[in-house]
């Protein structure tokens, strides 16, 4: 009952700025934020729409491109919104629904992120066994296991979070995010900081590792590679996607795999940036609108 008499008193104050200020980046980022919709609409819409283009590798693409439309969804919309408004405020309600969908959207990117590797080396090291072993049905299995992992491991932290009596109103971030928003309890949370801290090891790091295990065969089974031609394209068909993933991980690693009570909080805001900006904005460029068959599609 605490919490729920606190609606209107979470105050974002991750762009406490002037009002010029303000509008500036209300208009930098609503442009940033309707070219990651379109640029990630047109590679679901290609995807789906051109049938040379339904495979596993780009059934694993559009996906992600869905997932990065609703993570960005979750965080900029109510930012433009306490930009244009100046009012900064987020309900309790909205401030859980907020931080729930920023990480199940986050951490099935992840989980993607790491079927997507293997896809790769199936398709790189076991080039006759692929259409076999990357079935329609695996495929459809480790998009939908992802999401079902995701939800299982966060909702029990999230239903925590949500539970937990706030001495202080302030969310010293621009959206809830769950290190700022356990700052502000009035206790002691040391197992919930525990529950998260293992839960972004094995969301971040162990991905991670099937990723790096994944592109180490890649590179092995690349480098005995006899022609100079077939070498360059199978590192094509890899760069883009190691690209988004080192992006991804370094970014993400640094803001969740310590523990909760060190690390400077601002410091987080700006690698948020990167995370829930900058990477969906490059992410339809570098997987896809790059590439010779996307862009023979479009045309």
């Amino acid at each position: 009952m605490e919490n729920r008499t606190m609606v209107k008193n979470f105050i974002l104050v991750g762009f406490t700025a002037g009002r010029k200020l303000q509008i500036f980046i209300f208009v930098v980022l609503l442009v940033i934020y309707i070219s990651i919709i379109i640029g990630n609409l047109v590679i679901v819409t290609i995807s789906i729409v051109d049938r040379g283009l339904h495979v596993p590798m780009y059934y694993f693409i559009w996906n992600f491109s869905l997932l990065e439309i609703g993570f960005t969804s979750s965080v900029i919309p109510k930012v433009l919104f306490n930009l244009a408004s100046g009012e900064n405020t987020i309900s309790v309600i909205g401030c859980f629904v907020q931080c729930f969908l920023y990480f199940i959207f986050g951490m099935t990117e992840f989980l993607l992120l790491a079927a997507m590797s293997f896809d790769r080396y199936v398709a790189i090291c076991y080039p006759l066994s692929y259409s076999t072993i990357m079935s329609n049905g695996l495929c459809s299995l480790l998009v939908l296991g992802s999401w079902g992992l995701s939800f299982a491991l966060l909702i029990g932290p999230s239903v925590i979070v949500f539970q937990l009596p706030f001495c202080n109103q302030n969310v010293n971030h621009f959206f809830c995010d769950s290190a700022p928003l356990v700052k502000l309890s009035c206790t002691e949370t040391p197992v919930l900081d525990l529950v998260n801290f293992s839960i972004a090891v094995f969301s971040l790091l162990g991905t991670f590792i099937i990723t790096a295990l994944s592109y180490a065969n890649i590179i092995s089974t690349i480098l005995h590679i006899s022609s100079a031609s077939g070498k360059q394209k199978a590192f094509s068909t890899c760069a883009s996607h190691l690209i988004v993933v080192f992006i991804s991980y370094g970014s993400c690693i640094f803001m969740y795999v310590k523990p909760t009570r060190m690390g400077g909080l601002d410091v987080s805001k700006g690698v948020a940036i990167l995370n829930t900006v900058v990477c969906p904005l490059l992410s339809p460029f570098i997987f896809s609108l790059r590439n010779r068959q996307v862009q023979e599609a479009l045309q």
